[in-house]
């Protein structure tokens, strides 16, 4: 773990949490290249990231109990657990067609792009990073890195690795930092790049 880094507290997030961290995440995401080419309207992003966030998380994430909320309300990290990463047939009911609504003519292309970074994950049991935010106003203060040191300390006791896909190249040395390494670059159809990145589990200091 980074030197600096610190342990801060954190809670699980339930159900009541969709709203308030729908918004965090439309406002953290608002500027990212992946939403960006998702949502191309400037005027409307916003909103539909919020939809969007908001249908991922009540339908499908909040019930893994794997998302993680800083202390102070404004930083959220959301793991996929091992042996648990696909989305279970009756949220995929719910949320697809409404995901498609929302994306509209991207969303052939979308879909091409999640077959194409299914394809590189990890073959052996991982825990799967897929939301690491901090409210814009926030960022650059360390909370992002609290809650992902929390996390990473428990993938060292677990002996598993950590995996992510980071969507923009400014935060590939942030992840580094972390310990994470690229794997392998891969470009969305028709769209930005991805950085796929792995940590391998670290011996826990005594």
């Amino acid at each position: 773990m980074p030197a600096g880094t610190t342990f801060c507290a954190v809670r699980t997030a339930t159900h009541a949490d969709v709203e308030p961290l729908s918004r965090l995440l439309a406002s953290a995401f608002e500027d990212d290249p992946v939403q960006a080419w998702l949502f191309p309207s400037v005027q409307r992003r916003w909103r539909r990231l919020k939809k969007a966030f908001e249908l991922e998380l009540r339908h499908w994430i909040i019930d893994k109990e794997q998302v993680f909320v800083h202390q102070s309300g404004l930083a959220v990290a959301a793991w996929l657990p091992p042996d648990d990463c696909r989305v279970p047939l009756r949220s995929a009911v719910r949320i697809v067609p409404a995901y498609t609504s929302l994306i509209g003519r991207r969303a052939v292309a979308a879909f091409r792009g999640l077959s194409l970074m299914e394809q590189g994950h990890p073959r052996e049991p991982h825990r799967h990073l897929i939301i690491l935010a901090t409210h814009p106003e926030r960022q650059g203060r360390g909370l992002a890195s609290s809650l992902l040191g929390e996390r990473l300390r428990l993938c060292d006791e677990e002996g598993v690795p950590a995996y992510l896909e980071s969507s923009k190249r400014e935060n590939v040395a942030f992840y580094a930092r972390h310990g994470f390494e690229v794997t392998e670059e891969i470009r969305l159809p028709g769209g930005p790049p991805l950085w796929l990145m792995l940590r391998e589990p670290r011996s826990p200091v005594p």
